[in-house]
């Protein structure tokens, strides 16, 4: 035993003095090599049997954990990955058998070395067990928390929550509930007290699962509509299904024609749009005509023109075929209109029931431009924005969004960021008639006011993200923003700008969502949208201005030849952005993997926030993961509040010159890996910032769950979020703060349901305080917004899809969950 624990201390000694060297070289920490010299000597004297080695082993514990207060404080995490593995090496160090006398001594030479032996081991038990019972004990210490409440005065009693005439409170008719986009239903049935009760009531599984050939980001990330007693929902390859929202029984599926692609980014599907007919517009005609008339003579901003009344809901359950409709976007690029009764398709819109979204695209590769969000109906229109791959060649499809005919296809305007201003219809059988090459796109979720006239989209960056020098003045103007675009006719009518001349690919991801916010000035029909960046504006929807404070500040300087950045980045004052990595925020699973982290971080190039891309590679922080990303927020319009799952993780992103490129680096795999930007002189390498072990080299917690006062800005409280019961070897319930990607939605009775997290579960919060009430535990990841609904028998539902996402590594599925209290 005593050559084990020589050895091993040997091999630490020799890991930690040869990095430490390393990272004092770059300018870190001297503890490194310090530790190393002292594990050696120790090593040293284990292999003579001299009990002067745990001594000096003691007294090394003793300075790594004086160490370890002083650098993290008294942090679990980051204390367990400073002091776990020496704790552990501490009690090998006092098996039996270790530095005792060899046998061939003289007796009582050999009895005074065991007694010294004796005496050291005891003094080393001592410090070692001193030194655990502290450790653990920053388990309890409730760092990284901010304890507080909501408000839960009712500020708006009969809130705009975007319903038109006939959506009433027990349907959920869009992907965020209405066109506002604000997850919110009013149902109150399950309430903070009775949640514990929910119980499974249905499960129903697609069938449509990973195969070969599928790119790696295949996720489910569908939100079900509810229209009358049924669900609807699409799957990754795009089969829309008609599920029985009493029993979770199958009504009728239809499966789009979708294969395999390699070359597509992602293979998902967010929802389906839901058009409720002429005969219920008509109906509701009279009794929005004068809102609307109001509406737009009070603020102002929306032309009369483009102020219409807003289609309301009609019932799927009679009419004549097609008489209400669902839409469902493809990998392939289509649209494609269904009968929500019977799942067949509605010949009469576009070609046959299906409109080919390539046309009059300048660049047509196979799986570089998609449809993976469910587009927004409004005003007899249907208004499309696509994906286009990130990276992977400068000349890629156009970014347009384009309005059709909710009932013909026919094509009533396009936008294109790339050229802007130019939004009368072209001809999709003229083939000299091209959309601007990688202009901008919108690929998540957009928003409509049809009061105003006005639908909002979140736009992205031209591809390729990390190189600017190929963008216009349009495209630079409308990046990395959120754009108001007139319905009758796609004109702009305003734009605000989140990140200037974007390098980091932070393309605005999440639905905005729309509300009527009280201020000192009166109320003001605002728009809230959070960004990657962790900046969360809040917007007056008319005009685009800021209802909350927005600020310029100073950003990093210093690119590539024939590249710059902005001097100033835009702040506003409602964020989450982490607080700035340093050498010492550096984190691991043990030591050596720490230890490697640092030398990265004083490797690659980190100046902050927005530092730019460069050859030795940058650490972006946050990362093209998001603070925020497609899940967004939930917010309670009747008080006023929001709920968010802000995240911190970082990313390297380093620029490679195509000489460089040996010939078997596999690239275009995905957004993560090498991407070629083909065409350009350089292709991209992103990655998230891991150790070798597989963990962020930055400390946890990398996930939180906050809400805040939308009327003041301030954030009432702050928790860590999900557990690592699927992160480590044992299924530890242990609450660190995990990453996710998902949404949230809030019911009437302040009880918040999400999944997102890494640990498969279902849970739902008290919107009050943060605090969890309820979970269940997934059998896949849960990487999708859940959403409520009332069935036939007057219960309160809560269904999510839950299907894992292939980029964060959750288990795969193919199920859909619905939970109801029990009875």
């Amino acid at each position: 035993m005593n050559a084990i624990a020589a050895l091993l201390t040997l091999l630490s000694g020799l890991v930690l003095a040869a990095g430490g060297g390393w990272l004092l070289s770059l300018g870190g920490s001297i503890y490194y090599v310090s530790a190393g010299i002292v594990l050696l000597i120790t090593a040293f004297l284990l292999f003579n049997r001299r009990p002067f080695a745990l001594v000096l082993y003691a007294a090394f514990l003793i300075g790594t954990a004086v160490w370890a207060f002083f650098e993290s404080g008294y942090d679990w995490w980051p204390l367990a990955a400073r002091l776990g593995f020496f704790l552990i090496l501490g009690i090998i160090l006092l098996l039996p058998g270790v530095a005792h006398p060899k046998r061939s001594r003289l007796e009582s030479d050999r009895r005074m070395a065991s007694n010294e032996t004796t005496n050291a081991k005891a003094v080393l038990a001592v410090i070692t067990i001193v030194i655990a019972i502290g450790t653990l004990g920053s388990i309890a210490n409730p760092t990284h928390e901010l304890e507080g409440q909501l408000p839960d005065a009712v500020v708006s009693a009969e809130p705009d929550m975007g319903n038109n005439a006939t959506t009433g409170d027990n349907d959920w008719h869009a992907y965020g509930r209405t066109g506002y986009g604000q997850r919110y239903s009013p149902l109150s049935q399950i309430t903070p007290e009775n949640v514990s009760k929910l119980k499974l009531a249905w499960s129903y599984q697609t069938g449509d699962v990973k195969g070969e050939g599928d790119t790696n980001e295949f996720t489910y990330q569908a939100t079900p509509i509810k229209i009358g007693n049924t669900l609807y929902l699409c799957t990754p390859h795009n089969w829309a299904i008609a599920l029985d929202a009493d029993t979770g029984e199958k009504k009728w599926e239809y499966k789009a024609d979708v294969v395999a692609d390699g070359q597509r980014q992602h293979q998902t599907c967010r929802g389906l749009s839901y058009w409720a007919g002429d005969a219920a517009a008509t109906g509701a005609a009279a009794s929005t005509a004068s809102e609307t008339a109001t509406a737009t003579a009070d603020n102002g901003q929306a032309d009369a023109a483009s102020a219409t009344p807003a289609p309301a809901a009609a019932s799927t359950g009679s009419g004549a075929a097609c008489s209400s409709r669902l839409f469902l976007p493809t990998a392939t690029a289509k649209l494609i209109a269904l009968d929500p009764q019977t799942g067949e398709v509605c010949k009469d819109f576009a070609d046959n029931g299906q409109l080919d979204l390539t046309h009059n695209m300048p660049f047509k590769q196979h799986g570089y431009y998609y449809s993976t969000s469910p587009p927004v109906v409004a005003n007899g229109k249907i208004v499309v924005a696509g994906a286009v791959n990130d990276n992977y060649d400068i000349n890629s499809p156009s970014g347009v969004i384009r309005a059709y005919d909710v009932r013909s296809g026919k094509l009533l305007w396009n936008w294109d960021s790339g050229n802007p201003d130019d939004t009368a219809p072209f001809d999709p059988n003229n083939p000299d008639q091209k959309y601007t090459v990688s202009s901008p796109n919108s690929w998540s979720v957009g928003s409509v006011d049809e009061k105003l006239g006005l639908v909002y989209f979140p736009m992205g960056n031209r591809t390729p993200d990390q190189l600017g020098r190929y963008r216009n003045e349009h495209e630079e103007k409308y990046a990395t923003s959120v754009v108001a675009l007139d319905l009758n006719n796609g004109q702009a009518k305003w734009v605000h700008q989140f990140i200037h001349h974007d390098l980091w690919d932070m393309d605005t991801p999440a639905q905005p969502t729309l509300m009527d916010i009280s201020t000192a000035s009166g109320v003001v029909p605002s728009l809230v949208v959070p960004t990657k960046q962790g900046d969360i504006y809040v917007l007056d929807r008319r005009t685009g201005d800021a209802v909350l404070p927005v600020r310029e500040v100073k950003a990093p300087q210093g690119t590539i030849e024939g590249e710059h950045s902005a001097p100033t980045q835009p702040e506003s004052a409602l964020n989450f952005k982490p607080d700035p990595l340093t050498e010492g925020k550096m984190w691991g699973g043990t030591p050596f993997d720490q230890l490697w982290c640092r030398i990265q971080f004083k490797t690659l190039r980190y100046e902050g926030q927005y530092t730019p891309p460069s050859l030795q590679g940058t650490i972006v922080y946050p990362g093209n993961f998001g603070v925020f990303n497609w899940g967004g927020i939930a917010v309670d319009p009747k008080r006023q509040v929001m709920f968010g799952m802000p995240l911190q993780l970082a990313f390297v992103s380093q620029l490679v010159p195509k000489e460089a490129l040996g010939k078997d680096v596999q690239m275009n795999v995905g957004e993560q890996g090498v991407n070629s930007n083909e065409g350009a002189p350089y292709a991209v390498n992103m990655h998230p910032f891991l150790s070798p072990l597989g963990v962020p080299c930055q400390q946890p917690p990398w996930g939180s769950v906050a809400g805040v006062d939308l009327r003041t800005g301030k954030t009432a409280w702050k928790h860590k979020n999900g557990t690592i019961h699927d992160l480590s070897p044992l299924p530890l319930p242990i609450t660190m703060g995990v990453p996710g990607i998902g949404g949230p939605m809030i019911t009437g009775s302040g009880v918040v349901f999400m999944g997102a997290a890494v640990d498969d579960y279902l849970r739902a919060y008290d919107l009050t305080t943060g605090k969890v009430l309820w979970d269940a535990r997934l059998p896949a990841g849960g990487q999708a917004t859940p959403m409520t609904y009332l069935n036939s028998k007057n219960e309160q539902m809560v269904v999510l899809v839950v299907g894992g996402h292939g980029s964060i590594g959750t288990k795969l599925g193919d199920y859909v969950m619905a939970y109801k209290l029990a009875q």
